[in-house]
This record gives structure tokens, sequence and C-alpha cells, in this order.
């Protein structure tokens, strides 16, 4: 059993109109996709919880919902690789009885932040108890405020709860303050994934500095989502045994298969 747990978002892509995000709904698409055994636990406003959630529950996941005040919103565009964004509205904090709940029984759990207060380290250290945990570093780097994308590298001692680090150049950055695998070593995160976009990833173990090539990707391609969808492949791989850099192939290799066939 795998779970995946994180807020639902309302995107606006390059001007386009309100579309379904956030990090939790990549995740449940590409364990459906995958035919793995997943619980899905969503939050967002009741007012768009059949917008957001019903989709993810045609998938044949289990799928847990629960009400927050607002729904996260972003608008972004993209720079080649880069992606330029804005806050618009910040979703609601995960209690640690709530995330509990939707991890019950899970080996693997992906843990879908947007920004830092949609867990707190209560509920981090409450989801590690008895669960793998890979979390995405924008989730503890972001600010939970409006406007320009505001990040910093304050998160306390977060990343004790955390058995997976997956992280951009930037959040290394603002992590580690380098790139270097002997400070992303230093975070004391025992697997961590390094994306770089087009150029594939690295993995970094406390024995192993591992470059994964990234997999040509077919046709024109959104690629909103590409990360989560590889948190998701990961966690898969990794609880049906594989190793850390066997698991960060297969998930290089998914995403790309998922962005063909998109782009098709």
């Amino acid at each position: 059993m795998l779970a995946a747990v994180g807020n639902l978002a309302l995107d606006v892509v390059a001007g386009g109109p309100p579309r379904p995000g956030g990090p939790v709904r990549y995740s449940a698409l590409t364990l459906a996709r995958l035919g793995a055994e997943a619980r899905i636990g969503a939050s967002c406003a009741a007012e768009h919880r059949e917008a957001l959630v019903a989709p993810l529950e045609t998938l044949g996941l289990e799928v847990h919902w629960h009400e927050s005040p607002t729904t996260a919103g972003y608008a972004f565009r993209y720079e080649g690789d880069r992606r330029v964004m804005e806050q618009t509205a910040v979703g609601g904090t995960w209690t640690p009885e709530q995330a509990v709940a939707v991890a019950a029984g899970a080996d693997w759990v992906h843990v879908g932040a947007l920004v830092r207060s949609d867990f707190p380290a209560e509920t981090l250290a409450a989801l590690a108890d008895g669960h793998h945990l890979l979390v995405d570093a924008q989730g503890l780097v972001r600010r939970p405020v409006l406007g320009a994308l505001r990040t910093d590298g304050e998160i306390g001692d977060a990343l004790r709860h955390v058995d997976a680090l997956k992280l951009d150049e930037e959040e290394a950055d603002a992590l580690a303050g380098t790139r270097e695998p002997e400070s992303l070593r230093r975070l004391g995160v025992a697997e961590v994934l390094l994306t770089l976009g087009s150029r594939g990833s690295v993995v970094v173990t406390e024995s192993r500095v591992e470059p994964v090539v990234a997999e040509a990707v077919v046709g024109e391609v959104d690629p909103t989502g590409s990360g989560d969808s590889f948190c998701a492949a990961y966690v898969a791989a990794r609880a049906d045994g594989a190793e850390p850099v066997e698991a960060a192939r297969f998930a290089t290799a998914t995403v790309a298969r998922f962005l063909s066939a998109s782009g098709t």
C-alpha cells in the first residue's frame, strides 16, 4: 500500500483558464496509471470539490477528501525548464490526525506539499511514525504568502522526519547552499533526488552519487506535474523493492512515457 497526501490547487498557466493542479493530483494520476494500490488524501475548499476531487474518484484509487477553508492557487509560466510562479491563494494546513488517517497501512507516503504551512513539523513527525516519507522540497522552502513566490531555507528540523527528499537546483541552493553532493548529504536525508529538468537527475545517498539521464520525450508537452509524477513513480518502485538509483531510473522512464503519451 502507498499513500499520497496534499492540497489540490487551481492553476492558471500562461494566462489560460483555471485548471486542476497540486502535487497530489499528479501523484494520483501516476499511481493509477501504474496500477498501484494506493490511498489518496486530498484537500480543497468545498466549492471546488466537484471540479478537483471528483475526477480523482474515477481513477480506481481510494480517495479521502477533507474540507479546507481555501483552495491553493497559482499563476505561472515557463521559461525553458524554469517555472515563474505567483501564489494567488494558500491552502489549508494538514493536522497529524488527518494525515495519519490517510497513511494508515502505507509503506511509503508521498507528501505533496505546496508551501511549508501545508504540513508542519508535528504532522511530518506523525506521518514518519511507521512510514517512509518522500517530501518535495518545494513544500519546505516556499513561504505561505501571496504574490511572487518567496522561498528560504528556514525549515527548522523538518528534514529529520524525511526518508527521501526531491529537490530542484534552486531548492538545493536554499537548503544546502550548493548543489554539490557533499552539501546535499549534510542535509541528513538518506535519499536525495536532485532533479535537473531536461538534463535528468542525480541520486545522492550515503554511499553513492549517480546521475540519471533524462529520457527523450515525443511531441510538444506541458511539463506541469512531472516532478510530482516522478515522486509517485519513485515511491511505487521503492515500495516494490527497488534501490534508490533503480527507483529513480524507473521514475524517469515513467515520466517520459506519460509526457510522450500526452504530447501525441
